[in-house]
């Protein structure tokens, strides 16, 4: 019983919640329009690392937590944040390492349960 009153019940539904939402925002760009869910992954990592370069990002990882570092836009945000650390420390190769190095465990793990997910799966493509 312990364990229950020791967990943050606010910073739990501010996480479901935020995470939650940019997941309905993608699935309503997959049914609602034609757009590839290639394409709005693309998106998505694009706009997180945009709103991450700025600092914008920082402030709803703040306030989510998980919520906010776990979809891809968190990605992106994680990208954009190691690529500027590594330019102060290396200057502009860092732009081209950093981002990389900086999610080098969330990438490892997309790749492996991706391939798991191909081995079980049969994917169809979209109707135009």
């Amino acid at each position: 019983m312990e364990f229950l009153q020791s967990i943050d019940w606010m910073q739990l539904l501010r996480c479901f919640v935020v995470g939650g939402i940019i997941c309905i925002i993608g699935q309503i760009l997959i049914d609602k329009t034609k757009l590839t869910p290639a394409r709005i992954l693309v998106i998505f990592v694009t706009l997180g690392a945009i709103l991450g370069g700025l600092g914008i990002y920082k402030y709803l990882i703040d306030f989510a937590g998980c919520g906010a570092t776990v979809p891809l836009t968190g990605f992106g945000a994680n990208l954009a944040k190691g690529a500027i650390e590594a330019v102060q420390e290396n200057g502009l190769l860092g732009a081209f390492i950093g981002g990389v190095k900086a999610s080098a465990g969330g990438i490892a793990a997309a790749v492996f349960f991706g391939y798991l997910a191909s081995l079980i799966s049969k994917p169809k493509m979209k109707k135009q």
